[in-house]
């Protein structure tokens, strides 16, 4: 027969899908604290005892709050269904502390800044969510809360939990994550009696980042900000944070570091990650993901957070229009445009450089002299020289920049290819011997016009335009028909026909080439993701010959 279940058996099963891991309990207590106004944040952990503590500095709790905070749905974040729609807080259902109370031992330690006695108390909870007989304790203001012997009361969920090493890198992943979305927090979390990751405070996330991926540097990131009116409601202003690392410089084997963040929370949202993977395609090496932060801040009403109780997946409005701004945003952050670079962009290539040039001389350069660079704005320009037959020398007024010319044509060439893809007749048709049918179909889906010329023989009636007049056509119809889509098809088109290395250039076909290059949509690199410029600039020049040394008014002599 058909029969309610009883009260606790109702709360276990509702609190196993809230609390189901280490790092959801973590992720709970976080992110009170962070609602209660947290800016400190000190984490215990010891997962083979079950053992978790948050301790922060936030508003605490009094005591009254203290003995009602770990029952059923109970929450000072909304008040009534109209709430449901407007969430600011990274909390609001009030079933945290509740499910905690149902899986573990709980314990919290708080006290109040509108306490005037300047005491705290602790509380311990039955397994109901009630609290036990309170204890006067004396804490700063903010909340310590405990939690011991974690999954005991439910033994096959703890039988059940990944490695320790698994657990501990979700735990890393997520702390990371809030850390990039609250730079002005402080972090400290430890193991046991060690300290295992500390982050501190910055004003942004550009800041952050470097603090625990190591071989990222400040210099190697981007940061862009943009107030955007959105579709729905005009008068409302949104902010799109973005935060990429330079394609020529900073990449990753895996797509780790795509991150997206909405309203100061973490999410996974596959549709804007895979617009971020699209939109840096042709700027990376093959096989290689960018490192990318997108945190967008939006009404609270596009936003319903009713679709996990992880609150790790949402129901977003108006997803295409948010697609379409990340990838103007991403294309707006990698183009040349000076004024937003970061300052000593190129510093750390160009301390490897002069470190190589003097390993041969007497002095080394000191590596304490940081002067940064002028802002500079995208001024023209000029080519003075061509080095080797491959590098053009091209001066500007902080400095200059070696630009490889074979590679920046290429990138030149390629977007011209996107813009206008465009096939011509041949004026006798190119005959192609032994080819597969999938070669068939891939010149086919370029929109080659293909068709059969005898036994294991095609004519090839037209053909893109950069290469219909070359000698090498016929190769380079064959290299195409190997390829997979029209954006591969371009990139070995402009390839192909861009200017070789070893070819002499005159300054004037030198200042053409850097006119193109440098108002092209990506300019750092070439679209198989090699990067395109150096920049020496003049701080950089004067530390290596030492013009801020004081010889004398006599120069010395």
């Amino acid at each position: 027969m058909i029969q309610p279940l009883p009260t606790g058996l109702v709360n276990l099963i509702a609190a196993g899908e809230v609390i189901d891991s280490l790092a959801a309990v973590v992720r709970e207590l976080v992110e009170n604290a962070i609602d209660a106004g947290a800016t400190q944040l000190r984490i215990r952990l010891s997962i083979e005892e079950g053992y978790i503590q948050v301790a922060d500095n936030g508003r605490g709790m009094t005591l009254e709050e203290l003995e009602t905070c770990a029952l059923p749905h109970t929450t000072s974040k909304i008040r009534e269904l109209a709430d449901l729609w407007n969430i600011n807080t990274l909390g609001f259902r009030g079933e945290a502390l509740h499910s905690l109370s149902q899986v573990a031992e709980l314990e919290i330690k708080s006290r109040s800044a509108e306490d005037l006695n300047h005491t705290g108390w602790q509380v311990r909870y039955h397994d109901n969510g009630k609290a036990q007989e309170p204890i006067n304790v004396a804490i700063a203001v903010g909340t310590i809360i405990t939690v011991t012997d974690l999954f005991k009361k439910i033994p096959h969920r703890l039988l059940g939990l990944p490695p320790v090493a698994q657990q501990l890198k979700t735990v890393q992943t997520y702390i990371q994550n809030m850390a990039l979305c609250h730079p002005q927090i402080t972090w400290q979390v430890w193991q046991k009696e060690q300290l295992w990751i500390g982050i501190s405070p910055s004003q942004n996330a550009q800041k952050i980042l470097p603090q625990f991926l190591k071989t990222v540097k400040f210099s190697d990131l981007q940061s862009l900000s943009l107030k955007i009116e959105t579709l729905t409601d005009p008068v409302s202003v949104a902010t799109l944070d973005l935060l990429i690392g330079l394609p020529d410089r900073c990449h990753r084997r895996r797509p780790d570091w795509i991150k997206v963040a909405i309203n100061h929370r973490p999410l996974k949202i596959p549709e804007l990650e895979q617009t971020i993977i699209s939109t840096f395609h042709r700027t990376l090496p093959r096989d290689r993901f960018p490192v990318c932060f997108v945190h967008l801040q939006v009404c609270p009403s596009q936003i319903d957070w009713n679709r996990h109780p992880a609150k790790t997946e949402i129901y977003l409005q108006s997803l295409p229009f948010w697609q379409a701004q990340i990838t103007q945003a991403i294309n707006q952050a990698l183009h040349l445009n000076l004024d937003i670079l970061p300052e000593n962009s190129h510093q750390q290539r160009v301390n490897h450089l002069l470190k190589a040039a003097e390993a041969q001389g007497t002095y080394q350069v000191d590596s304490t002299t940081t002067e940064p660079p002028p802002t500079l704005g995208l001024m023209p320009l000029k080519a003075i020289a061509q080095v080797n037959k491959t590098y053009i020398i091209a001066e500007h007024e902080s400095g200059l920049w070696l630009i490889e010319q074979h590679i920046a044509q290429e990138r030149v060439l390629y977007e011209k290819l996107q813009d206008q893809w465009q096939l011509v007749n041949l004026e006798k048709p190119i005959i192609l011997n032994s080819l597969s049918q999938n070669q068939i179909e891939n010149l086919q889906h370029l929109g080659i016009e293909i068709e059969s010329f005898g036994e294991q023989v095609w004519a090839v009636r037209n053909a893109p335009e950069l290469l219909a007049h070359r000698e090498d056509c016929a190769e380079a119809l064959i290299e195409l028909s190997l390829g997979g889509d029209l954006s591969t098809a371009q990139a070995a088109i402009a390839c192909r026909t861009a200017i070789r290395n070893g070819m002499t250039l005159n300054l004037a076909e030198m200042q053409t080439l850097l006119d193109q290059w440098k108002i092209s949509r990506h300019p750092q690199t070439c679209p198989h993701g090699r990067p395109i410029y150096l920049s020496l600039e003049e701080s950089s020049l004067a530390r290596f010959f030492r013009r801020h040394w004081m010889i004398g008014k006599s120069h010395g002599i």
